[in-house]
């Protein structure tokens, strides 16, 4: 259950930093109330992470060979994915493009709302930040550790990374958004992805 948790958390604290949810959170806490946007983000995160849980565990009903090797191929893919964009990436990078894309969609989101009530900003940033999870590479890569590792301890490890990025970016993202470098965060969780593969590699199917 230790492995699971420290799997969980290590690979969605590194993953969620700079990520579009992490924008989003930021700006949204900018405009309306930070504990209000820190539980709508957190719970929408909670909620995926456990909605990918349970799908780790109905893929470990699968063929043992095929969920084995579709794991490794998994994490290999990302990490080296992750790897190749982070080289790809400029050395001193900006947070303002990727800002300006949460802005637009959490303009767009509130534009079609009737009122702003607290009921409504909540719900607004859960849904925003479901939406924006919803396929990511975390997402992905928790339904992989999921499959052979205890789903409880991997569900608190990775809520937990996920509360702890919430954190950050609704109470001092935008001061840290000029002091982390994206390139390092991305060659990081590539790496850590490489890992578990390689891992995964040496567990017996």
């Amino acid at each position: 259950m230790l492995t699971a948790f420290t799997a969980g958390l290590s690979i969605i604290t590194v993953s969620e930093l700079g990520d579009k949810t992490f924008f989003i959170a930021m700006y949204l806490a900018m405009q309306h109330s930070r504990r209000l946007v820190f539980t709508a983000v957190t719970a929408a995160l909670a909620a995926m992470t456990i909605l990918s849980v349970a799908l780790g565990q109905v893929a470990s009903l699968l063929p043992a060979s095929f969920v084995h090797h579709a794991e490794i191929a998994l994490f290999l893919g990302f990490g080296l994915k992750l790897i190749y964009d982070a080289y790809k990436m400029p050395v001193v990078t900006s947070c303002d493009d990727v800002l300006e894309e949460a802005k637009e969609a959490v303009v767009k989101a509130e534009a079609q709302l009737n009122n702003k009530n607290a009921w409504a900003i909540w719900f607004e940033g859960f849904l925003l930040t479901f939406v924006a999870e919803w396929g990511d590479r975390t997402q992905l890569a928790t339904i992989s550790l999921a499959i052979n590792n205890n789903p409880f301890g991997l569900a608190s490890g990775a809520v937990l990374g996920h509360a702890i990025c919430a954190a950050i970016a609704v109470t001092c993202g935008k001061m840290l958004c000029g002091r982390i470098s994206e390139r390092q965060l991305t060659f990081i969780g590539g790496c850590l992805f490489i890992l578990f593969g390689i891992i995964a590699v040496f567990e017996k199917a």
